[in-house]
């Protein structure tokens, strides 16, 4: 079918993705591939989101949507923002790769960019912190917030849906983590069918998700410098840490394997998945590649900025058992068994998760610039 630009046809070009078998070892695990939908796998929350918002009627006719993101959901968010009918604004910050500012410049997408990460919450505080006065600035905008929206999760239902139709039986999921919303998506509706399915995490060192201690990365997309409320910590069985050198070499030796590439969150969940199959001939391994290679040209696959980022380091063969997420701080990959929320006695989410307080007046840490859609920097 046709897809006009702007019109709602263009959300049939979401999802349907296929599957792959991969071979890892002498044991195959399967892989849905998302790089192939239009948008990429956070389409299909951003559309979630955003249609739900306005069903309930938070979100406007025409208004504006503002987000803060790594990249992956600001790429989404400029399909279904075009499918819907909405400008679409992104927070991002200053290690955003070239490559994906100049598309979503091509995209008519503005860019907000943080210059300094907030001392305490890294880039992703400097960002919410930037969004809270852009939404204060900004009457009648939409802010989707992917880390505690459980409309996030709820946009991967028909990912599950797929799967089911796709393949006779799953044992273990592997899901790599950032924002949560697709392994928790994706396990309400497998385990509907496999009550048994094992849940494996998949998350960065130096992310504070699984209660080690927030420290600088490298890896976008995967892993955390916030405590997202989307990570439904009872649905995990297993997590694993794995660093930026680890996630490298995975995604080469995928590539060079398979044909099949991706970034960070790829790399690490293809980590996993072979070694869960490995290590458990005869079962039913599943895990998704949120992404391309694309992106990632300029770092992961460039021989220069890996070599300047000490990148080229033999990984370890198989990963640390670690007896408590915080007992012990994860310097590699790693991996732990006893799963618990490291904020379980937080207070309730304020109105406006994460940014309340800025909206009531105080300032951000963070400097910001703002760039147009035809590249032009305030």
């Amino acid at each position: 079918m046709t897809a006009d630009l702007g019109q709602p046809a263009l959300l049939e070009l979401i999802g349907r993705t296929p599957v792959a078998r991969v071979q890892a070892g002498n044991s195959w695990y399967t892989a849905k591939l998302e790089s192939v939908g239009v948008g990429g796998m956070k389409a299909r929350a951003a559309v979630s989101m955003l249609a739900a918002a306005a069903a309930r009627g938070d979100l406007a006719p025409g208004a504006t949507i503002i987000e803060s993101t790594s990249g992956t959901l600001g790429l989404g968010l400029a399909l279904a923002g075009k499918a819907l009918g909405h400008p679409v604004r992104l927070v991002v910050d200053d290690e955003l790769e070239s490559d994906l500012r100049g598309l979503f410049s091509a995209y008519g997408v503005e860019l907000e960019v943080v210059t300094e990460p907030h001392p305490t919450g890294g880039w992703q505080q400097a960002r919410l912190d930037r969004l809270a006065e852009l939404l204060a600035a900004t009457p009648g905008a939409y802010w989707p917030d992917q880390y505690d929206n459980p409309d996030n999760a709820s946009g991967y239902r028909a990912m599950g849906a797929e799967i089911l139709d796709q393949v006779d039986t799953v044992d273990v999921l592997v899901a790599s983590i950032g924002s949560g919303g697709h392994c928790a998506g994706l396990t309400r509706v497998l385990r509907e069918r496999w009550p048994h399915l094992r849940v494996i995490g998949v998350d960065a060192v130096g992310s504070r998700i699984f209660g080690q201690p927030d420290r600088r990365r490298l890896m976008r997309g995967l892993g955390s410098s916030i405590l997202p409320r989307n990570v439904a910590y009872p649905d995990f069985d297993e997590v694993h840490w794995v660093d930026a050198a680890e996630a490298v070499a995975s995604c080469r030796r995928l590539a060079a394997t398979t044909g099949l590439a991706g970034g960070w969150s790829t790399g690490a969940a293809a980590l996993v998945a072979g070694w869960a199959a490995e290590r458990e001939p005869g079962s039913r391994v599943l895990t998704v590649f949120p992404d391309g290679p694309h992106r990632y040209l300029r770092t992961i696959y460039n021989d220069d900025w890996c070599h300047r980022h000490g990148l080229f380091a033999t990984p370890a063969p198989t990963p640390t058992l670690l007896p408590s997420q915080n007992g012990e701080i994860a310097g590699g990959w790693a991996r732990c068994t006893v799963i618990r929320d490291p904020a379980a006695d937080r207070a309730p989410a304020p109105a406006i998760p994460g940014v309340a307080e800025a909206l009531r007046g105080l300032h951000g840490n963070g400097t910001a610039r703002r760039e147009t859609a035809d590249g032009v920097t305030t």
